[in-house]
């Protein structure tokens, strides 16, 4: 089964938490502080494999969560990292986070890898907060949260050549012939289900990926056929053969076929109307063909390459052609830098880390995911570690922003799921 885009939620591992330990021995007075650090939580990454030419194990695997970082030990004994999870993808993948809408990797060279989300540092044990105003901390960290993120996993394939057409003029005939492509062929409309990528050569020796795509109709860019789901693949290519079905042996107007064609791809994306393009008139063995491709010629502009597919007439000229056009022909690259997430601009600008709402019952809900992430990676087991979390907040200011905004002692205040009353 031919799967090119899923929808799945990564959850990276939370690290281990630090520990909170003692050095006690016989011959060890005041020993002090021996809590070791946590490990880190598991890394998601997306890595390309050649082997793979579909998403179909993602389509099943909708939820994939990182190893937690092993715990912190006494005697100083750090824990264990977890190892990271691997996701093998095909070459062509493209990466989107849902929640922002930028990519966040183009997965198109054959060693590429990218990490989705990072797993959270692991938690600091109490020897690392020993300090000379405090040689014991009876305090440690929890492990920090893994990265949770919300992704579209897109699969464009990787060809120089795109064989684009309406239903049954002939691709999927002519790939089978130029290359060693073994695509579906019958005598009746859409039997091409999946793009089929073939390796072709010209007498020169010169070697191009080409992709037959499934035939497209019109309103294939808004949903039609089976058009909307494989257009996408065109994106890559840098350069198009429009098959063209010159006999006109299904009541069809060549011409007419070539403008719908040309208004799909433009009506898809502008991007695909610009790429070169040849013009491959196939059917040229058929009665009334020569009439209709000297008509054709009459309105079109573009190179134009008369071939009988299957029986092998013209085929060597427009591998010459194809192969010298890509040499001509620069890459264009798919996203813009502004999409790309390694490429936002930031606003250098102070934000606060934190908001400050009431809800109707009166509680003060404070939010904010550096605050959250502080919250979580207290452990309130000890006064100690209690105190350190209320510095904190007074430090950032949350304290002094919850008495501008008037609130009195013993209100409620929730963080997170957990609340508490208020104490000046």
């Amino acid at each position: 089964m031919f799967v090119d885009e899923v929808t799945i939620e990564v959850h990276a591992g939370n690290g281990g938490d630090g520990c909170t330990a003692f050095r006690r021995e016989k011959y060890v007075p005041m020993g002090g502080p021996y809590g070791g650090n946590g490990g880190r939580g598991s890394n998601i990454i997306f890595q390309v494999d050649e082997g793979l030419h579909t998403l179909l194990d993602l389509r099943y695997n909708k939820i994939i969560k990182g190893k937690k970082g092993e715990n912190g030990m006494g005697k100083n004994c750090n824990g264990k990292n977890s190892e990271d999870i691997i996701i093998r993808v095909p070459q062509g993948t493209i990466i989107t986070d849902l929640d922002s809408n930028l990519i966040v990797a183009d997965l198109k060279g054959k060693q590429d890898s990218v990490i989705v989300a990072h797993g959270g540092r692991g938690g600091r044990g109490n020897t690392a907060f020993k300090t000379q105003s405090n040689p014991a901390p009876n305090f440690s960290e929890n492990g920090e949260p893994g990265e949770i993120k919300y992704l579209k996993v897109e699969l464009k394939m990787l060809a120089d050549v795109g064989l684009v057409g309406l239903p049954s003029v002939g691709k999927s005939t002519l790939i089978s012939k130029v290359s060693k492509a073994k695509p579906k062929i019958a005598a009746y409309h859409f039997t091409t289900l999946t793009p089929n990528l073939g390796v072709c050569k010209d007498k020169l020796g010169r070697s191009f990926v080409m992709a037959d795509l499934p035939g497209l109709i019109e309103g294939a860019s808004h949903g039609e056929g089976l058009g909307d789901r494989f257009l996408r693949h065109i994106e890559r290519t840098k350069v198009i053969a429009h098959v063209v079905d010159m006999s006109g042996i299904e009541g069809r107007n060549p011409y007419d076929d070539y403008v719908v064609i040309q208004k799909e791809l433009e009506s898809f994306s502008p991007k695909l109307i610009q790429k070169p393009q040849i013009i491959v008139a196939n059917k040229m063995d058929m009665e009334s063909a020569k009439e209709n491709l000297k008509e054709f010629q009459k309105k079109v502009k573009l190179p134009i390459y008369p071939i009988s597919a299957i029986s092998n007439q013209g085929l060597e000229e427009v591998l010459t052609a194809l192969a010298d056009l890509l040499e001509q022909t620069k890459e264009i690259p798919l996203f813009e830098e502004d999409q790309m997430e390694d490429h936002v601009l930031y606003q250098f600008q102070k934000e606060e880390p934190y908001t400050i709402t009431r809800e109707d019952d009166g509680t003060w809900v404070i939010a904010g995911d550096k605050l959250e992430k502080l919250f979580r990676m207290t452990k309130f087991t000890t006064q100690e570690g209690i105190n350190r979390f209320t510095r904190r907040l007074r430090k950032m200011g949350v304290d002094a922003k919850l008495e501008e905004l008037g609130i009195e002692e013993g209100d409620i205040v929730r963080i997170l799921d957990y609340e508490f009353e208020y104490r000046k």
